[in-house]
């Protein structure tokens, strides 16, 4: 096993075979000795990434009036109520938009329209929005959202994570990787006891094991 998180990821990057596209760099997380049938166990949680993810995050703003219009300078798209209610009636076009999204944000006060009219399309698959509260800036929450993964095991032992691309450092996918490793010591129950064991790789190569 490599000696070190970067050793990991270096060697990762060696072993991919030459690919005609970028490569994102995937962490696979093995869990242990839990009941993820049971919701309170399981993985779900989302995480900044400190050199970030090395690809494009897609981020759709569900919001009206002045915070619509900022939104529209670094979101993907910007919903209103009325566009929530056309693709209530439109569930072939919101599924299409829940599975090309990476996260969604909403005013907090139209978190209950949300639900109404996509929550049965986004709650399943993990999209309901971050709530923006009245002090918080768009601008920033989107911009720090860009930078964000989802670590979500739902009821598997094995679930995956993106942690960058292949042209990034090995340090700096290193960093992130250390971060993911972190919070999931800190939320499982019995910490690094739970896990039981963590991968690194391209989309398209080997496997190195990760020491933790």
């Amino acid at each position: 096993m490599a000696d070190s998180i970067e050793d990991a990821v270096s060697q990762a990057l060696e072993d991919a075979p030459p690919r005609n596209f970028r490569e994102t760099v995937d962490l696979a997380i093995n869990l242990r000795d839990l009941d993820l049938n049971d919701p309170s166990n399981r993985v779900d949680d989302e995480v900044v990434l400190p050199a970030g993810t090395g690809q494009e995050t897609r981020i759709v703003v569900i919001a009206e009036g002045e915070t619509a219009l900022r939104a529209e300078d670094v979101a993907d798209d910007v919903l209103s109520g009325d566009d929530l209610s056309d693709l209530a009636s439109e569930e072939n076009d919101a599924k299409d938009l829940a599975d090309e999204t990476d996260f969604f944000i909403a005013e907090a006060d139209m978190m209950q329209d949300v639900a109404s009219n996509l929550g049965r399309i986004l709650g399943p698959r993990g999209k309901m929005p971050t709530p923006l509260q009245p002090d918080d800036d768009v601008v920033e929450t989107v911009n720090r959202m860009k930078n964000t993964v989802q670590i979500r095991s739902r009821d598997r032992r094995t679930f995956h994570t993106r942690v960058g691309a292949e042209d990034m450092t090995a340090d700096e996918i290193g960093d992130n990787i250390d971060v993911i490793v972190r919070r999931l010591e800190a939320d499982l129950e019995k910490g690094p006891l739970n896990i039981d064991g963590i991968y690194v790789k391209t989309t398209m190569g080997p496997s190195v094991e990760v020491p933790v």
